[in-house]
């Protein structure tokens, strides 16, 4: 029997002797158990005035959530990617570099052409695949603890974050040098724009969660 076996079993045999929530995580973390794993043992069971515990539905990892999550974080990917390739090709075209060869110069337009197309194609699904999921977390409250959406969502918080950090180093390593030019604060201040939204959106998503799984 695993921990996590070990601690639903308690759980289970406290709750149907009737010890009340509290005393049961008091206990809990006296034992040394982390306030994350009392939480979700507790979770399992709803509170419902029963003779014995009622079980919450659990979250599974299905092959349809999976291709679920994965349309949706790839395309989101997708999307921001293009979005900021657009945007940097947008301030190529303001601020024309006087030091670039003709094949980097002719290859802007291809460049905004294609990251157009991908925008128009990948946008769309993105959105409707995220309000899709939405109406079924609604509906269907046990998805939010889906291992798979909290993976891709640690995931991508986690490449929003270092591509901030990256950033950050790369404006203020420019600052120090002197080398500070519009582009380049448009190009960085783009590429924030987009990771910051991107790491804001999901990480007031993942507080939300949590509020809302409490026992």
């Amino acid at each position: 029997m695993t921990a996590n076996q070990e601690l639903a079993t308690f759980v289970h045999d406290a709750l149907t002797r009737a010890t009340p929530r509290d005393q049961v995580r008091n206990v809990l973390a006296q034992a040394g158990w982390s306030a994350e794993d009392i939480g979700a043992a507790l979770r399992g069971y709803a509170e419902i005035d029963f003779p014995i515990p009622v079980p919450r539905p659990r979250p599974s990892l299905s092959a349809r959530d999976a291709f679920q999550y994965l349309v949706l974080f790839g395309t989101l990917y997708v999307s921001a990617y293009n979005l900021g390739l657009l945007l940097y090709q947008l301030i190529n075209v303001a601020f024309p570099d006087p030091a670039w060869t003709q094949y980097q110069v002719r290859a802007v337009p291809d460049l905004i052409r294609w990251s157009i197309a991908a925008l128009v194609v990948s946008t769309p699904i993105f959105v409707y695949v995220a309000r899709a999921n939405a109406a079924a977390v609604r509906r269907f409250p046990a998805m939010r603890s889906s291992p798979i959406r909290r993976w891709l969502t640690y995931l991508t918080l986690a490449v929003a974050a270092g591509i901030l950090m990256g950033d950050s180093i790369t404006a203020l390593y420019q600052l120090l040098a002197g080398a500070l030019t519009i582009p380049f604060v448009l190009k960085a201040t783009a590429l924030a724009g987009i990771s910051g939204a991107i790491f804001y959106y999901y990480l007031v998503d993942l507080r939300r969660d949590e509020v809302e799984e409490q026992p």
